[in-house]
């Protein structure tokens, strides 16, 4: 399957990249923020937060809702589990229910990636 037009490859090394990394937190914030769209999450029902981590890890963009807690990364795991999301709690719910797996690609499919969580997660 082909990214759309103008799409972040997301799965390109970051790590050692600090301008490679500042480019994927910059980028996975904003898809973040269209999937609170995609969710019909208003501003401020969510936070958006970024960990850089050390210069050896892609660090990880985190969108967090009262029920819903969904982090982006480039996990050791591989790329096809960069998207983790699972239900919570709160906002201070930091381990929360099951986790579930995504490929990162889906950061730049904000619409399918909502789909996806809602049917796993019933949000």
């Amino acid at each position: 399957m082909s990214k759309p037009t103008g799409a972040f490859d997301f799965r390109r090394p970051v790590s050692y990249d600090a301008p490679a990394k500042r480019a994927f937190h910059t980028r996975a914030r904003r898809q973040l923020k269209q999937l609170a769209a995609a969710l019909g999450l208003p501003p401020g029902a969510y936070d958006l937060r970024s960990n850089q981590g050390g210069v050896a890890v892609s660090g990880e963009v985190t969108l967090h809702t009262d029920r819903l807690y969904v982090q982006a990364s480039q996990p050791a795991t591989g790329h096809d589990s960069g998207i983790l999301f699972r239900t919570c709690e709160g906002r201070r719910d930091y381990h929360g229910g099951p986790n579930n797996f995504a490929s990162l690609n889906l950061l730049n499919r904000p619409q399918d990636l909502a789909s996806r969580i809602r049917e796993a997660c019933r949000v």
